[in-house]
Parts: C-alpha cells; structure tokens; sequence
C-alpha cells in the first residue's frame, strides 16, 4: 500500500524531456513561420472581430471599445509572452500541459491539459454555431426553421433544434486535419489572407465614412421615446471606466485562440525559433485588426445602434453600401472558417501528448503510418465537438469558454517564475561540482600550492566561485540575497517557489475581496479597506522577495522580458478575470473536473510514462524470457509486455 509521502511524490512527478531527444517525433515537420503566423491570426481571428466589437461597443464601453481592445491585448500579451519562452524551452506537442508537466508536476498537468480539452471543443463548437447562425442569418434563417420543424428538441439545457449544417461542419473539417497537416494549413493560409484583406477593406472603406461626431454623442439630443435605448453619459466613455473594464474583460475572449501555435512543437521545423515568433507576430496582427475595425464601426455608426449579431454587415447595409455589405458577409465566412480551423487543430494534439504520457488510453497516442498525424484522437475529438455543436446553442458554449483558458495561461505565468529562477542543469552541475572541491577543501584533500596545468590554484577559485556555507546564510540572508548571488542556488529557487505559491493564494483572496467587495470599497467601509490594503501588502511583499533572487543565465532564443513582473501582473489579470466568472461557470466546471479525476485516479496514475520510468529506476529488473527463451533487453519490451 502506498503511503502519503508516496502518493504526494507520485502526483508531483514530472516529464523529463532531455535534449538528445528533443527533436524525436512520429509527427511530420511541415509548419514554418508562415504557417504558424497564419495559424495564430486564424485561430483568433473569428467571431471576435465580426460580433464582438459591436456588442461591447453597445453594451459595455461604447467608442472606448477600442481602449477596451487594448487592455485585453496587453493581458494577452503577458500570457502570449510566457508562452513564448516555454515554447523556447520545451518544443513538444501538448502546449501548457507539457510546458506544466515538465515543470510543475503531473496532477497539474493533468488538470491544465484536461481544461484545455474543454477549451477546444467549446471553442470549436461555438465557432461552428456562430458560422451557422451567419449563414442561416444570409437566408432569412430558412435552415433554422427546417431543422426546428423536422427534429425539434424540448430540453432546457438543449438547444431549440438539432444543427445537422454545424455538425457536419466540424466532421469534414476533422477529417481533413486527419488527412494531412500541412493541406489543412494550405487551406487555413488561404482563408486567413482572405480574411486579412476583407478587414483592410473594412477600415479603409470605414475611414472615409467615418465621422468624428458619434465618438461626442449629447444623450440629451438623441430622441429615445420610453428609454429604450441606453446611451449612457454619451462621449467617448459613455459607460465610464468601469464600462471600458468589463468590456475588456469580454474582449479578452477575443484574443483566446493563440495558444494553438504552442501545440504545434513536434511539427514546426524549427519550433524554438518559430513558435515564439509567430505568436508575437500574431498576436500584434490580431490587435491591429481588431483596433482599426471596431474604431471605424463606431465613427461610422452610433455605439447604441450597434448589431449585436453581425454588427459590420448591419452597418454597411444602414449606409446604403450594398457591394460593401456582401464582401464584409463573404470575409466573415473566411474569418470564422480559419477560426474553426484553428479551434480544432490543437484539440487531437492535446489528446496525443496526454495518451503519449499514459495519463489518458495509449490508444489515442497512435499515428498514422501515411498521414503522420493522430489518425483517431482527430477523428474522436472532431465527433465529440460536432456533437456538441449540434446539441448546444450559442450562448450555452461560450459559457464554458474562458475557465480552463485563464486556468492554463496562469499556470503557465507561474511556471515561467519558477524556471526562471531555478538553476539550469548547467548551474546546477557547476554548484555540485563547487560543492565537492569545496568539501575536498575542508578534509585537507586539496593541495592548494599545486596548481593545475594552467597554473590555476583550485583551493582559491572555490572561494570566489561558492556561495557562503549554509550555516553563514540564514533565512533573513536568504531572503534579502546577502551576501548576493549572481546564479541560482537550490535555496533560492525553493523560496521561490514558496513564495510562488504564497503569491497564488494571496492574489485569489484579494481578487475575492476586489470582486465580491466591490461596494464597501467604493463605500469605503473600514473592513474591506484594511483587507485589501493587506493582502495587497502582501503581492507586493512577495514581488519583492522573488525580485531579489538570482535568475538562471540560461540561454534562451526568447526570455520574457520584465521578469517577475510581469509573470505576476498577468496571474493577478488571470485570476481576477476567473473570479468575475459566474458561478454557474463554476460548477459545469467542478462536473467537468469530477470527471477528469475519476479518469486520471482510475487510469493515468496507475499508466503514467514518468511513473513507470521512476519504477524502473528505483526497482532492479529481474530477467524477462520471450517465448522463445530470448531475453528481453530493454524497459520499452517489458512495458509492452506489461501494456
């Protein structure tokens, strides 16, 4: 029976990816910078840009939409950052749950990577019912009555109607990701350029309809008959700058999708250059769209009278620009065809880099012998979200949308801080190393008047290259880095990680008091003042400590800049995003959860890759025969006998 101490190890156990084996994959490396670039705007680049701008702009901020914009491009931006270096250090399938499994540990990864499953299949899903919610929209919704009057469902927690258009969508889009990676990427390359210049033509044709006037709407003379229409103070900042916030918190989910990039480690041709690179070209891509558009559809028409649904097309088609109208209709079938593309495409490779490590069945980490891609875990995943977008409507998917993704991109900010500090395998061989001469030294082991063939005294380089003894550095010492360190020490990165963890727990209570405490902070009540003064006490406390630590001097293609900053600033935006949830979203979440530990207890943690290669480390193998009488010379034979 196992005890707690090794059960808690078994949970914390991690991947280990060695360098010789980096490169290793049975998937085909076709995706160069291109590709990857054109996957990133792809993937983003959907309903955001054609639905969203308009209703935050009529529900939420008004004109400052575009400040709106704005802040959730610079929260992604944190999160696409530390993403970038991840994908620097670890270029494997699996996106953030490889990238946690390497560092964190094995339960954490199995949760991001288990959110990140759900993340795909909404994601997919939605995308499909807003595609054909935009179809059926272009012909006076004549599919929506077809299918309501065929097989009609009267389920609350169904949709209306069976969507067999969105269905079928999704599975012939999976079959086609199953066929080959790089003609999907072709495709999703042709559509992404399509889209690009459709929102070009956009913003030109907006500037010379636009009119300075309706970012200065008077609400006092607008006729509004029984005050249906809500204009809030007019201006710029109708709905002030609590309006702006919770329209980036909105359009913070418009940036969602970049992250697909990172699941593409084993077929990027050289993924430790490319992958951070594309995402940042792509994300600056995505802003620069989304800003332009939304600013040319708020001077081109009012804030109030925005479409909630397709809002571009509504507008053209108010302004008597008919040509304009259908190219925009056209651009958005481009658009949300390279978005369902890019929701799908790292859904089977999450599947394949989990079943890859035992913690899901092995059998979905199969590869195709012609196509080189995971045959199945594409084809499963793709019915499991046809099915989804059949069953569900619109608004039920999007609901679901957002949790794992926050859950993911803060998991990957803590990781970040952790490796940052922590000393590279390099540093750490160099620190034993040290350790020993200097342990040789105080036996009297060491000759210090013989010199090596350099002439170099070892005795007196160890006392310029060792950190003080243990006994001469205490904890007031450790945490104020006196006598200062250049490099990481095992010491140092343990407080790190420690006060890593304190800065997790301290952040989700402010962001609770900031939430739920709203009103006796703007009342200024004394409780909810001291509170929040405290625990904001503590962040900084603890920014403090982790800025006083020795970082690795590790090489990297790609380094997140402003380190611990910003890895701390976006776990803060993360969680607090995921605090404005509602708590309904929390408990689809916690069912979704339930059912991912009784798969992981049940089965990947008694077929984990890392725990059976810590099993055979530690436990001497007695010799296995084959049926032949030939013995069996290597662990991957004995696993398959065991499998």
């Amino acid at each position: 029976m196992a005890t707690r101490g090794g059960v808690l190890a078994a949970l914390m156990r991690r991947k280990v990816v060695s360098e010789e084996h980096m490169g290793d994959t049975g998937l085909a490396r076709v995706l160069g910078l291109v590709d990857l670039c054109c996957l990133a705007i792809g993937s983003t680049l959907g309903l955001g840009i054609y639905v969203l701008a308009g209703d935050v702009a009529k529900k939420d901020a008004g004109p400052a939409v575009v400040i709106s914009f704005l802040v959730a491009a610079v929260a992604s931006l944190f999160a696409a950052l530390c993403y970038a270096e991840f994908a620097a250090r670890v270029p494997k399938a699996g996106s953030a749950y490889v990238y946690s499994y390497v560092c964190v540990g094995e339960l954490v990864a199995f949760v991001i990577g288990w959110n990140l499953i759900l993340e795909y299949v909404i994601g997919t899903a939605s995308v499909a019912r807003g595609y054909s919610t935009y179809v059926d929209s272009i012909f006076d919704k004549k599919m929506q009555g077809a299918f309501r009057d065929c097989c009609a469902i009267n389920v609350d927690f169904l949709s209306g109607y069976p969507d067999f258009f969105a269905f079928s969508l999704v599975f012939v889009l999976s079959v086609l990701l199953a066929i080959g990676v790089k003609e999907s990427t072709r495709f999703n390359n042709v559509f992404t350029v399509c889209n690009l210049v459709v929102v070009v033509y956009v913003i030109i044709c907006g500037i010379f309809k636009s009119d300075v006037d309706n970012w200065k709407i008077d609400p006092s003379t607008v006729p509004n008959p029984g005050g249906k229409l809500d204009l809030g103070s007019g201006g710029f900042f109708p709905f002030g700058f609590s309006g702006v916030m919770a329209g980036a918190a909105r359009c913070f989910y418009g940036f969602v999708g970049f992250d697909a990039v990172a699941t593409t480690g084993e077929e990027a041709k050289n993924p430790q250059r490319a992958i951070p690179l594309s995402i940042v070209i792509g994300l600056a891509v995505i802003f620069a769209c989304y800003f332009g558009v939304s600013a040319v559809m708020t001077l081109m028409w009012p804030y109030y009278l925005q479409d909630d649904d397709a809002p571009l097309p509504y507008v053209f088609d108010h302004l008597h620009w008919e040509t304009a109208r259908w190219i925009v209709t056209v651009g958005a079938l481009f658009g949300l065809s390279s978005s369902l593309l890019g929701a799908l495409f790292p859904l089977p490779r999450i599947l394949y880099a989990m079943a890859n490590d035992g913690l899901i069945f092995r059998s979905l980490s199969s590869i195709h012998p012609r196509f080189h891609t995971p045959f199945w875990s594409t084809l499963l995943s793709g019915l499991f979200a046809a099915l989804m977008a059949a069953l569900f409507d619109l608004g039920q998917l999007v609901d679901m949308m957002s949790i794992g993704t926050l859950l993911a991109y803060t998991l990957v900010a803590v990781c970040v801080l952790v490796l940052r500090f922590a000393p590279s395998p390099a540093e750490a061989n160099r620190h034993r190393l040290l350790q020993q001469l200097y342990r040789d030294e105080s036996l009297g082991l060491v000759d210090h008047d013989a010199d090596g063939p350099g002439g170099l005294a070892i005795g007196a380089s160890t006392d310029r290259l060792l950190p003080p003894r243990p006994s001469e550095r205490g904890l007031l010492a450790l945490v104020l880095n006196r006598p200062r360190l250049s490099q990481p020490s095992h010491r140092s990165a343990k407080l790190v990680n420690h006060v890593a963890v304190a800065y997790g727990v301290v952040t989700v209570a402010f962001c609770l008091v900031i939430v739920y405490g709203a009103d006796a902070l703007m009342a200024v009540e004394a409780w909810a003042v001291i509170l929040a003064a405290i625990l904001g006490a503590a962040m900084l406390a603890c920014f403090g400590v982790v800025l006083l630590q020795p970082q690795s001097k590790a090489h990297l293609f790609f380094r997140v800049p402003l380190v611990p900053l910003l890895p701390m600033v976006s776990v803060f935006v993360n969680v607090y995003l995921m605090m404005k949830l509602s708590s309904a979203t929390w408990v689809r979440f916690g069912v979704w959860m339930a059912l991912g530990f009784c798969l992981y207890f049940g089965y990947g943690y008694h077929h984990s890759e890392a725990g059976l290669q810590s099993l055979e480390e530690a436990t001497p193998l007695e010799p296995l025969h084959s049926d032949d009488g030939s013995e069996y010379s290597d662990h991957s034979e004995r696993r398959k006998l065991v499998d």
